[in-house]
Order: structure tokens, then C-alpha cells, then sequence
């Protein structure tokens, strides 16, 4: 097993860890790579502060019969 990992292969623990899909290893080896890569550090916390907002913003959806009514508001609008 291989305890230094490339910048792709942290990006891609870091996003499997923030969605609670990494393994105890993989987080071993993204904590290793952390250390010694600033690049990676400010991806895991721009992609962490990302995934906080997105929690944090509860979105609303519309219902489906106001989306279509919009959807052919505009589909009238763009064929004028």
C-alpha cells in the first residue's frame, strides 16, 4: 500500500470523504498528502466550505406542473 498519492487521487479521497464514502486508509493517506501539499489543502477546504453552503441553503424546489407551465412560457417566448 502506498502511503504518498498524487494530487489527483487526493481530490478524489477528499471528495469520497466528505460524502462519507472513504475507507480509514484512504483518509490516512489524504491526511499525509495534506501535509505536504498546499494545493490540496485549499482544495479540501474550498470543497468543504462548498459542501457546508450547499447544506446550509435548504433549495426549494417548484412543482412540476408550475415547472412545465414555465417551460412552455418559455419555449413561446423563444419561438416569437
Amino acid at each position: 500500500m502506498k502511503i504518498f498519492i498524487k494530487c489527483e487521487d487526493a481530490n478524489h479521497k477528499c471528495d469520497k470523504s466528505q460524502y462519507k464514502e472513504a475507507s480509514f486508509w484512504e483518509k490516512v493517506t489524504l491526511n499525509i498528502h495534506l501535509i505536504y501539499c498546499a494545493v490540496c489543502r485549499k482544495y479540501s477546504a474550498r470543497n468543504a466550505k462548498l459542501t457546508n453552503a450547499i447544506n446550509q441553503s435548504k433549495p426549494k424546489c417548484i412543482p412540476k406542473e408550475q415547472k412545465e407551465l414555465l417551460k412552455e412560457r418559455l419555449q413561446k417566448e423563444m419561438s416569437k
